[in-house]
């Protein structure tokens, strides 16, 4: 059995959809999910959807062993960032080497790097009048969105879309693809 273990920060809607996903799934599972806030609603999709969920602060996060210990332990094949917003350390990358990804809302390299996630990308996409847009899942490596890129979908983007239905756009292409990115690549991992 293949196990993710998901780092989210936020509401958990694609934490909640990759759950719902391999629910019933034989060959993977949703080991637990993981939250650097203590009151993201992503703990309430958990209990909802009866899967562990933890809470962890900067400290364990940053400058001790203690979250690398935890997700040895949890031993995942897959850690999926899923609206996680911290910058992954070093540590962490080093201990599960192109077993960590992510889901950015936008066509990287456009629209990447520090600062740039959620609403703040959409802006963005409307400001500089893109005709497209979409979603990049990458490996995370040491640098925000610069990870190799695994995935891309894409969307237009007319002239009277706004940043909130560029949001919608981009979330379905989110809820479409990545789950199936994720079992894709843990199949073709040793199935």
């Amino acid at each position: 059995m293949k196990q993710i273990v998901i780092l989210a920060s936020g509401s958990g809607s694609n934490a909640e959809n990759i759950i719902s996903y391999f629910n019933e799934n034989s060959t993977v599972t949703v080991a637990a999910v993981l939250t650097n806030k203590k009151n993201a609603k992503v703990l309430e999709r958990c209990e909802r959807l009866e899967v562990p969920a933890y809470y962890f602060n900067k400290k364990a996060f940053s400058s001790s062993g203690n979250l690398v210990q935890m997700l040895q332990g949890l031993n995942p094949d897959l850690i999926v960032l899923a609206g996680f917003l911290w910058k992954i350390p070093l540590t962490l990358i080093n201990a599960f080497p192109n077993q960590i990804i992510n889901i950015h809302p936008a066509l990287l390299p456009k629209y990447g790097g520090k600062g740039m996630y959620g609403a703040k990308v959409h802006q963005a996409v409307k400001d500089n009048s893109e005709p497209e847009t979409g979603i990049t899942i990458h490996y995370v490596n040491e640098n925000y969105d610069e990870g190799a890129i695994l995935f891309q979908a894409k969307t237009k983007v007319g002239p009277t879309d706004d940043a909130d239905t560029i949001a919608q756009k981009v979330h379905q292409l989110e809820y479409e693809h990545f789950p199936k990115v994720i079992e894709k690549l843990l199949l073709e991992d040793g199935e």
